[in-house]
């Protein structure tokens, strides 16, 4: 489902995406319902969120790219879900003090997390300052995407979080090892993958 999903996107939605993740609901419903009591309601609920979490949301990197200027503004995603990172690192050791979330994420500070945005704003000025013409961009045009960056930014962490909260429950450090030290695929990009969405739909509606 996930590959008709995506050939969907790539061939102009000739078929209605949402409508394809509704299908795969129902064809879920079905094996739940014929097949029981071989699945738990849960284990339905884990097929469809893995599906709807991964490859619905990371669809919007490609929706992203497709855009006037998409080439560009794919590089946001990255700004604020890696740039986000760092500079929320980088601020919460230097003066990081109150914990965001203690219990799941105790090394990340309320410090670090306003650093972040607002470090991920800079970059975007400064991103955006330096491809203005390639883009088309205006001042105006520049500190909206330093705006939508923000809140890429801050929504990033609750994906980042998310993740974290999941490895939690399974009792795990990383999603795979295909990356040594650094752990899967899902490890480098969950944040991303909450971020591309927000970008989007930002930049399509306030550009």
């Amino acid at each position: 489902m996930a590959v008709l999903f995506y050939v969907s996107q790539l061939f102009g939605g000739f078929i209605d995406p949402m409508a394809l993740v509704m299908l795969f609901l129902i064809l879920l419903m079905f094996v739940y319902v014929f097949s029981y009591p071989k699945y738990e309601a849960k284990d339905v609920m884990a097929i469809f969120f893995g599906m709807f979490y991964v490859a619905v949301m990371l669809s919007y990197v490609y929706q992203i790219r497709v855009l006037e200027s998409g080439v560009y503004l794919a590089f946001l995603i990255f700004i604020c879900s890696w740039g986000c990172d760092t500079c929320a690192y980088c601020v919460g050791v230097l003066i990081g003090k109150h914990k965001m979330a203690p219990v799941l994420s105790p090394k990340k500070s309320i410090e670090g997390a306003v650093g972040g945005v607002v470090g991920t704003a800079l970059l975007t000025v400064i991103y955006t300052s330096v491809f203005r013409t390639q883009m088309g961009l205006d001042t105006r045009s520049i500190v909206i995407l330093a705006v939508i960056s923000a809140v890429a930014a801050l929504i990033s962490m609750v994906g980042d979080l998310t993740a974290s909260a999941i490895k939690r429950n399974y009792d795990i450090k990383d999603y795979g090892t295909l990356i040594p030290g650094h752990g899967g695929i899902m490890d480098r990009f969950d944040s991303m993958m909450i971020t591309a969405p927000i970008i989007y739909y930002l930049a399509v509606y306030f550009l």
